[in-house]
């Protein structure tokens, strides 16, 4: 039986501000951009979700919401830095460590002797450590596998962790709501509500090959998950499944020919970004895909399989993507997903 922890610092950018600044303690704030130039929370403290205000939320409304919000700008050199030393603490507990993002991580402690082999001890002496150390604090879950450490470390937050034991899995998977699922966003929860299902428990009643018939390969998951069985390994080595860039502009792009005199900056940004990641790992290019947001907020994405990335290659996709909308854009993103590794592929050879 396999011991995973999963450890996630409690709002972990608003936490580091509020140790630099201690007189913030105890008030609304929020990390993110500014509310006049569209900006988004990327995190914010507990006393401003009290008033509504949650990540990824656009600025302004956060301070409709709490209008005595305290804004901070993002300081990513700062989080990242405090990041790396509690990454660095995880690793002294187990070489089988997979970081999700800066606030949080897997760690596989199966074979670990710390603690006399408790993961139990192991999540609250980390939990532990880490205040000491940076004087933030962090959740933990810890489970038999990845899913349910990742569900067990929300159970008690903040500063708290929450222990699925094996023998305990039935009870705690029956009364989980499906949302908390991978993969059970908006439009497969409001499908699993259609058919009458809220819990996992109400899931164990259909059989796989009803959900395979329902969602297609994704209900052989759902057949697993609501049954507690997850037998993802804790990965050390991450490949990415795709790369993009995204710009959200200040003021609405009016129309197509504006669109695409931002194509050239996008795609240099890309380039860089895409040269950087094929140095780390051998990652080829399958599929381009664009995406557009509209004045209306309304979203479209197209892409286009079977082409290296060019500046016309997405400049035709925009131009595609546009005609579905034809309206004002707020946001242009540009992307590729890479091939499966290990997959053969037909090389490109010269005409």
């Amino acid at each position: 039986m396999r011991k995973i922890i999963h450890i996630d610092m409690d709002c972990f950018y608003a936490a580091v501000e509020v140790r630099e600044n201690p007189s913030l303690r105890g008030k609304p704030i929020a990390v993110g951009g500014s509310g006049v130039t569209r900006g988004v929370i990327a995190t914010c403290s507990y006393e401003a979700r009290k008033y509504g205000v949650h990540s990824a939320m656009p600025t302004a409304r956060a301070l409709r919401l709490c209008p005595q919000l305290i804004l901070l700008p993002v300081q990513m050199s700062l989080y990242k830095e405090v990041s790396a030393r509690i990454q660095a603490l995880f690793y002294q507990y187990t070489d089988l460590v997979e970081p999700l993002s800066l606030d949080e991580a897997f760690l596989d402690v199966s074979d670990s002797e710390h603690c006399r082999g408790s993961a139990t001890l192991m999540a609250e002496e980390i939990r532990h450590r880490i205040f000491s150390t940076e004087r933030i604090t962090a959740s933990a879950g810890v489970a038999p596998n990845k899913f349910l450490a990742k569900v067990a470390s929300d159970w008690n937050k903040p500063n708290g962790q929450w222990v699925v034991r094996p023998e305990d899995v039935d009870d705690f998977v029956k009364q989980l709501p499906v949302t908390k699922i991978f993969g059970v966003g908006k439009v497969t929860g409001q499908r699993l509500a259609n058919l009458g299902v809220e819990r996992c428990e109400d899931l164990q009643s259909f059989s796989q090959e009803r959900l395979k018939e329902h969602f297609g390969v994704f209900g052989t998951r759902l057949y697993e998950l609501a049954r507690g069985i997850d037998e993802r390994p804790v990965s050390t080595n991450r490949t990415p499944k795709s790369l993009s860039v995204e710009e959200t502009y200040s003021e609405d792009l009016p129309d197509l020919a504006r669109c695409l005199l931002e194509i050239p900056i996008l795609f240099e940004e890309f380039t860089r970004r895409l040269v950087r990641t094929q140095k780390r790992m051998s990652l080829r290019p399958r599929t381009l895909f664009v995406k557009l947001r509209f004045d209306d907020f309304e979203t479209t994405t197209i892409q286009m399989a079977g082409t290296i990335p060019t500046e016309q290659g997405f400049a035709h996709l925009i131009e595609q993507a546009w005609q579905r909308g034809k309206r004002p854009v707020r946001l242009i993103g540009l992307g590729v997903q890479f091939s499966p590794l290990g997959i053969p592929e037909q090389l490109e050879l010269p005409f």
